[in-house]
């Protein structure tokens, strides 16, 4: 282990092929690592695909709950920063956990952050397929071509991430400084149209709409707090800088500061964005009754032709989101993999000489979301879907659990991103707030089948840990190498 006496930028350990050459290319810049994580959280996707279960549940007044969700994640955000700051490898959770605590307990880390991921590809990939290219198309609704629409999308974005890691960068920078300029465009748009023709209504930032006579409104699972869907859902994913941290130039600075700014981005856009759409409806049960509500206010305010420009920029949105997190997928398969830790790992741990990305690990997370679109009914996929808007909550709750462990015996690296004195009780309220975030997302009654398949993926994997275990003891019981963390002088 390393003491606190270390070089002011060390290094970062990378895969390296015979010639010494690392087979991970540092090629991304500060904002194409911004970039990666805002895609990922992909503001105008959750709240296309969100808004109007708020406005079923907790009425229009509900969009205030994302300012709560706002201020957790940028809690939880700060924490994931710190070990960014302090180990810059592919993999995320699953390395700090690894190398602070003990390399079973980050198995488990990287284990529920493949599902996550791989499940995630799967429901971005079917909602641009039906909810935005379908529509664009003038398709009429139909789950077979759903899928195999899917399918399709999966085959073109796994070739753009074994490509290059550079092209990567370039797609999502593109998407995102798109998606940003579409969210500036709608917002001054809408509230021309309410000042100009009179429509809309301030009253509806203070409405409870539809749900005005719930008697349960205020219970727990009741509307109120289901309406914290939407913040909750949509902002996850920023630690995906970390998982590409090896491919990060600067990543002691770029990649947390990254993943902070994303979430503060996605936040302030976010809330722009829904507060606008909100002042803009002019008939609260007409919208809410709407199987899109987003594109309905649009249409009634600014016309068709609008409309399917929105749905449009969501669908490259939708596009660059999941490319980004079969990206990232890819990197936390070959991470473990390259630890000699993941099912077929002499495979995955493979990185193509001339396009320096993990081939294999790829395909594998395409073949995932092609037998997922294949062997599921449409019932099941979608509690899987759920399932995993539960994953990334357990995630951050358990490496917010490993900060609170460890954070006396970390240093600090010379110029890398830190909190200072500020760490610890950032920590600490982080770990109230996904308490709290867990509480929300499992206590509804529609969330029991989906925290049974987490159990389901949990037992799965407590089945190949066993056997691991048994063949390979050695392996578990080694702390990786390469990287060591950044610690003080006592833990040594």
């Amino acid at each position: 282990m390393t003491t606190a006496n270390v070089p002011p930028t060390p290094t970062p350990h990378t895969a390296r092929r015979p010639d010494g050459e690392p087979e991970l290319k540092r090629t991304l810049g500060s904002f194409q690592v911004f970039a990666i994580s805002f895609a990922f959280i992909s503001v105008v996707v959750g709240v296309f695909a969100s808004y109007g279960e708020v406005l079923q549940t907790a009425g229009p007044v509900g969009i205030w709950l994302w300012v709560l969700a706002a201020v957790g994640q940028t809690l939880v955000a700060f924490v994931v920063a710190q070990f960014a700051a302090r180990i810059a490898l592919s993999g995320s959770s699953y390395q700090w956990a690894s190398r602070l605590a003990n390399p079973k307990v980050g198995w488990w880390f990287g284990w529920l952050t493949f599902w996550f991921l791989a499940i995630a590809v799967v429901a971005l990939d079917n909602a641009l397929a039906s909810q935005a290219l379908m529509p664009l198309a003038g398709m009429d609704d139909n789950e077979n071509t759903a899928r195999l629409l899917t399918v399709a999308i999966l085959v073109v974005q796994a070739v753009l991430v074994i490509a290059s890691i550079r092209l990567l960068g370039m797609i999502t920078s593109a998407a995102v400084a798109l998606e940003i300029a579409l969210v500036a465009v709608l917002v001054v748009a809408l509230a021309a149209a309410v000042v100009f023709s009179g429509g809309g209504d301030l009253g509806n930032l203070a409405s409870r709409g539809v749900s005005a006579g719930d008697p349960n409104y205020f219970a727990i699972g009741g509307g109120l707090m289901s309406g914290m869907i939407m913040g909750l859902t949509t902002l996850v994913g920023f630690d995906s800088a970390a998982n590409l941290a090896e491919e990060a130039k600067d990543p002691y600075r770029s990649v947390p500061r990254a993943i902070v700014t994303s979430v503060v981005a996605a936040a302030v856009v976010g809330l722009l964005f829904v507060v606008m759409l909100t002042i803009s409806i002019e008939d609260v049960a007409a919208v809410t009754g709407s199987g899109s509500p987003v594109a309905e206010i649009i249409r009634s305010q600014l016309g068709s032709a609008m409309e399917r420009l929105l749905l449009a920029a969501i669908a490259i949105a939708m596009f660059g989101a999941g490319t980004v997190v079969m990206a990232a997928c890819s990197r936390q398969v070959f991470a473990m993999a390259r630890d000699e830790r993941f099912p077929a790992h002499r495979w995955m741990q493979k990185v193509h000489p001339r396009t320096h990305t993990p081939v294999y690990a790829t395909v594998l997370i395409l073949v995932v979301g092609i037998v997922l679109m294949i062997a599921l009914p449409g019932a099941a996929l979608l509690q899987l879907i759920v399932a995993s808007t539960i994953l990334p909550a357990l995630i951050y709750g358990g490496i917010v659990v490993l900060y609170l462990a460890v954070r006396r015996r970390l240093g600090r690296r010379q110029g890398a991103f830190n909190l200072g004195r500020w760490e610890t009780p950032v920590a600490v309220a982080a770990m109230v707030w996904v308490l709290f975030a867990l509480f929300v997302l499992v206590t509804p009654d529609d969330a029991r089948v989906p925290s049974l398949v987490i159990v389901g993926l949990a037992v799965v994997g407590a089945g190949y840990f066993v056997t691991m275990l048994r063949t390979r003891r050695a392996v578990l019981e080694t702390e990786p190498e390469g990287d060591d963390p950044v610690v003080t002088p006592a833990s040594v």
